[in-house]
């Protein structure tokens, strides 16, 4: 299974303690060719990411188009999330940021 937290970067601080960074994630805007959902019961952001994007990694995507804050991966019943479909604009975004 893919480590969802493969994206956060570690550092030494000034005094070598080994810290981790800050993730930024990038605006995603909507598009016309977003997807919407309704979830059901024990939908997880991961396994939608997994489905829409064959990669459980990419479950911020979803989380930061709607808003979802820490905290959990589970999605409550009927709750309606934005797909966002511009995955690759998206990526080269978060690079950007991340660099």
């Amino acid at each position: 299974m893919h480590n969802r937290y493969v994206n956060i970067k570690t550092k030494n601080n000034d005094s070598g303690k080994r810290v981790t960074t800050s993730t930024i994630y990038p605006p995603i805007p909507r598009s016309l060719d977003d997807i919407y959902i309704q979830t059901t019961t024990n939908d997880r952001i991961d396994m939608l990411a997994k489905k829409y994007y064959s990669d459980v990694g990419h479950w911020w995507i979803i989380a930061e188009a709607n808003a979802i804050g820490k905290g959990t991966l589970n999605i409550p019943p009927n709750t309606q999330l934005r797909i966002p479909t511009n995955i690759n604009k998206i990526l080269q975004d978060y690079q950007t940021l991340n660099r």
